[in-house]
């Protein structure tokens, strides 16, 4: 859950901006997005229904519409892997500056610091896993308590600091989908029950829907805790060196769960660049050595990419991810808030692959239930990359998608089209 609950630290805040810095619409706003988070995680029940041993939109796209089709949501997931290290670590060098200010010089370097130590953690496998999934637990519970104060010995600001400029449901359909940066991480557990080896296909479906409906109930609690709180105390847009959340709690609670709050939402965001240091390499080690589907040993990247150390890490893969990492969080001065409409729209090329594929399903199963269902979700997917898009900047993720699909395309043709690559996914969490 660390990808997803790491969100809440930079979204709430993001749609703010959105809103043009209108608290009146900011909870309408949040609740929208949890609730269109819920939309996906009820599409994502059905997917794991079908992929018991893991696979999520890669697969099903590739059984859907031919192994081909895979290559989209993998090279998604690959860019929104680079870009949650990127805004993870950007976003962790932010809270910490709101806290001492006198770093704000440092802000790259930080990051950059940040960054590396993760990559480090990372190589010790599992054990850096177990210690960020604590710190995510951290998070929790510091939130739960900003939460609690906020509403009991909270001290409000002054005034809110602005108003949108334009009609109200107008600027929640503008602010809402680059709020949607929150969803990411919420289809992890289609692809991570693969890891769950002791337990049957019943097991892992169970498992699955459960940890989905978990994770909706722990992101969307604490997004509408912390955004209702912030509503109540008018914590506007933050100043240049500050964080809304940080705001928040320094107005909500006491100067030391202040800091406590601060070191854990610093400490989870580094988690959250945990996981996707854990599953990248994972990722990359799957393509570049795999087992297809006639048992036949096979690769479409560079062996060397295929290579761990005595954790079972693939070095080589973090190698790549830290260095492409680092590439876009120094080009984003490391500013996490510039990097929010490029992390909202990588993930959901992804969703939308997905949803169209278990339409198909639906559609070829007679389910109308689920065939209405799969296409609202498709409708709303599009609809938010549609918003985002619009925008310009986030063009480059879509075209970064893309372009890495058609490069691991490529690899495929000259391998000569190996069958299973849809499953990559499943092999990278079962390894």
């Amino acid at each position: 859950m660390a990808d997803p609950v790491s969100s809440v630290a930079y979204a709430i805040e993001a749609a703010l901006r959105a809103l043009h810095g209108d608290l009146g619409l900011l909870l309408v706003t949040m609740g929208l997005v949890v609730a269109i988070i819920g939309v996906i995680i009820v599409n994502y029940q059905q997917l794991v229904a079908r992929y018991p041993q893991g696979g999520g939109a890669a697969a099903a796209a590739g059984e859907a519409f031919g192994e081909a089709w895979a290559f989209i949501p993998i090279g998604a997931l690959i860019v929104d892997f680079v870009l949650t290290i990127a805004i993870s670590v950007s976003a962790g060098s932010s809270a910490v500056i709101a806290y001492i200010p006198g770093l704000a010089d440092w802000r790259i370097p930080l990051a950059l610091g940040l960054l590396v130590f993760v990559a480090v953690i990372t190589w010790f496998g599992h054990l850096g896993r177990t210690l960020f999934a604590v710190l995510t637990m951290l998070f929790i519970i510091g939130g739960t308590i900003v939460i609690i104060d906020g509403f009991t010995t909270g001290t409000a600001h002054a005034a809110i600091t602005d108003h949108a400029d334009r009609a109200p449901v107008l600027a929640v359909a503008l602010a809402f989908p680059v709020a949607m940066a929150l969803a990411t991480g919420v289809e992890a557990p289609s692809s991570a029950i693969a890891q769950l080896g002791q337990l049957d296909d019943r097991g892992r479906r169970r498992f699955g829907r459960i940890t989905l409906w978990l994770t909706l109930g722990v992101v969307g609690g604490l997004t509408l805790g912390l955004t209702a709180a912030a509503v109540h105390l008018h914590i506007g847009v933050p100043g240049t060196d500050s964080t809304q959340l940080a705001d928040l709690a320094q107005a909500a609670t006491s100067p030391a769960v202040y800091a406590f709050f601060q070191a854990a939402t610093a400490l989870l965001l580094l988690s959250a660049a945990s996981s996707s240091f854990q599953a990248g390499p994972g990722l990359l080690k799957a393509l570049a050595r795999y087992i297809d589907a006639t048992g036949r040993e096979g690769g479409i990247l560079p062996a060397v990419l295929g290579h761990t150390n005595t954790h079972h890490t693939p070095y080589w893969g973090v190698a790549v991810f830290t260095t492409v990492s680092a590439a876009v969080t120094v080009a984003a001065d490391g500013q996490d808030q510039r990097l929010v409409l490029f992390y909202a729209v990588a993930v959901f090329v992804s969703f939308l692959t997905g949803l169209i594929a278990m339409a198909h399903f639906s559609h070829q199963d007679r389910q109308r239930k689920w065939l209405t269902v799969n296409l609202f979700g498709a409708t709303v997917v599009t609809f938010t990359l549609i918003v985002n898009l619009a925008r310009g900047e986030p063009l480059a993720s879509l075209a970064a998608a893309l372009l890495l699909a058609a490069l691991l395309y490529w690899g495929w043709t000259r391998a000569g089209r190996p069958r299973g690559i849809a499953h990559a996914t499943i092999e990278a969490e079962a390894a």
